[in-house]
């Protein structure tokens, strides 16, 4: 299709890398936060359940990520995908991707915390998810025209599930994503490894947060 002189063409894979980036610098700024503060109370049964949720809440994201990628792994610059979680979301990965940032943030114990990762989340994948609309709507016209007009971009609406019996699986888009998933869980030895530092008095605690 002939790109319109109205919108540039976007090299996707650069705008991921640059969300990357920006997310990475973010995520490190609010790690040093939680290095210098706790949560109210210290770990209470809130602490410790807000945690083991947060855990949840990133297995869920990483099986959901995963799952997506089944759908969309090479393909968003090739055609349309709407089967799937793609047919009740235009933006499944990414609505997984907001739970594991909660999860992330909720192993501080701090529900603060945990907004602030969600927070990091939804303002630098909605900037990507607009770059990435106007590529869409330039390279696929019509068809991505009426996508938009009856699939929510993050929300999911279950009504409009649709799927189809087999789809083509690319291993390497299957296993990167995993990867980038699986990363997560590092958050639990970090905000736990921060928490000791903490107690023995290496790291000084200057706020309470709820």
């Amino acid at each position: 299709m002939t790109t319109s002189n109205s919108v540039r063409p976007l090299d996707l894979r650069r705008v991921q890398l640059i969300r990357k980036a920006v997310l990475l610098v973010a995520i490190l700024s609010v790690v040093a936060l939680a290095a210098i503060t706790q949560s109210i109370g210290g770990e209470t049964e809130w602490h410790e359940g807000l945690e083991t949720f947060g855990m949840a809440a990133i297995i869920i994201c990483i099986v959901g990520r995963a799952w997506c990628s089944l759908y969309i792994g090479g393909r968003k610059k090739a055609e349309i995908v709407d089967r799937g979680p793609y047919s009740i979301s235009r933006n499944p990965l990414y609505v997984f991707s907001f739970l594991g940032a909660f999860g992330m943030g909720a192993q501080t114990g701090s529900a603060t915390i945990a907004g602030l990762f969600v927070l990091i989340a939804v303002l630098v994948f909605a900037a990507t998810v607009k770059r990435e609309e106007a590529w869409l709507a330039d390279a696929f016209g019509p068809t991505y025209a009426a996508y938009v007009a009856r699939t929510p971009r993050f929300w999911p609406n279950f009504s409009m599930w649709r799927d189809q019996e087999t789809i083509e699986v690319r291993p390497r888009f299957f296993l990167t994503t995993l990867r980038d998933g699986l990363v997560m869980l590092l958050a639990f030895p970090l905000f736990e490894g921060l928490e000791h530092f903490q107690q023995i008095g290496w790291l000084r605690v200057l706020l309470n947060l709820p």
